[in-house]
C-alpha cells in the first residue's frame, strides 16, 4: 500500500488497520505524521468510501490489480479486486 500528502509522490510508509464494523469492513490507513483517513469497503462495485469526515473517497482504477483514492489532498493506492465490465 501506498499513500501521500500534499500531493507528493507516493511513498510506502502508511499502515493500514481492518476492523469489521456492524456497517462492514471498515479500512484506517494511517500516514507517518499521524494523519489517518478511514475509509468502508464496499459490495457494490465502488471499492471503497470514506466511512468518516466531510470530503468523499474518489476512486479510480491505477493499474492491474490496485485503486487509487484520493480524498482531499491525500492520495493511497490499494490492492483491489477489479472485476471484468459485464
Amino acid at each position: 500500500m501506498r499513500c501521500s500528502r500534499e500531493s507528493a509522490p507516493l511513498r510506502r510508509d502508511c499502515a493500514i488497520e481492518q476492523t469489521q464494523s456492524e456497517r462492514g469492513l471498515i479500512l484506517t490507513v494511517r500516514h507517518a505524521d499521524g494523519g489517518f483517513h478511514r475509509l468502508l469497503v464496499t459490495r457494490d462495485g465502488r471499492g471503497v468510501v470514506a466511512a468518516d469526515g466531510a470530503e468523499p473517497a474518489r476512486v479510480t482504477i491505477a493499474e492491474p490489480g490496485t485503486i487509487d483514492v484520493a480524498i482531499g489532498s491525500d492520495r493511497y493506492r490499494l490492492p483491489a479486486t477489479i472485476k471484468a465490465a459485464r
